[in-house]
């Protein structure tokens, strides 16, 4: 196996096909820090799945504290801004952040997120937060568009193969109140 990677992850949907890619040429480790996951139920739903996929493939994960006070602090009076905006910006650096701090801490020199497989995040924005965050930290990021090159396609088949739960909302409070409103108005 070749190098070391610290993959934060956000949810098993988004991460599967990251995690399988990664795996087949560095040893990976899942770092499970979402501080925004609301309510913790679904905190808690997201995180099992994540444990899930690490057991079944023997991958080492690390669960970070849930913390969504943290999370509230980082994101301030920036709850009203929609989808996508400074909020999600906001949100991404502080996670971010804190993986970069986690493979520091363990001596790995490499460090990704499956942010950017989501279908509403926007990989340019989490990739450039990534290297300037990684360079802030003496780290590399691997900066991929998670979503491109079929990666998409076989999180769905892995997701589906496995039966593993899909969540409708990004994560957030403020996203699971736009979910809710977008389902009523269909």
């Amino acid at each position: 196996m070749s190098e070391k990677i610290l993959l934060h992850t956000c949810c098993a949907p988004c991460s599967i096909a990251v995690i399988d890619e990664l795996r087949a040429s560095r040893e990976v480790v899942v770092f499970f820090y979402n501080p925004n996951i609301y309510p913790a139920a679904e905190y808690d739903k997201r995180k099992a799945e994540v444990v899930r996929v690490c057991r079944e493939w023997g991958i080492r994960m690390i669960d970070a504290d849930h913390e969504p006070q943290v999370w509230e602090e980082a994101v301030g009076v920036l709850g009203a801004i929609t989808e996508g905006g400074s909020r999600c910006a906001a949100c991404c650096r502080l996670r971010l952040a804190a993986a970069a701090a986690r493979a520091r801490d363990l001596g790995i020199a490499v460090f990704a997120t499956s942010l950017s497989s989501g279908r509403q995040k926007n990989s340019s924005v989490i990739n450039d937060l990534g290297r300037a965050i990684a360079g802030e930290f003496g780290l590399i990021f691997l900066d991929e568009d998670w979503k491109k090159k079929g990666r998409s396609e076989k999180a769905r088949q892995l997701v589906a193969e496995r039966g593993i739960y899909r969540q409708r909302y990004c994560g957030c409070r403020y996203s699971l109140a736009a979910a809710e409103i977008s389902a009523r108005g269909k």
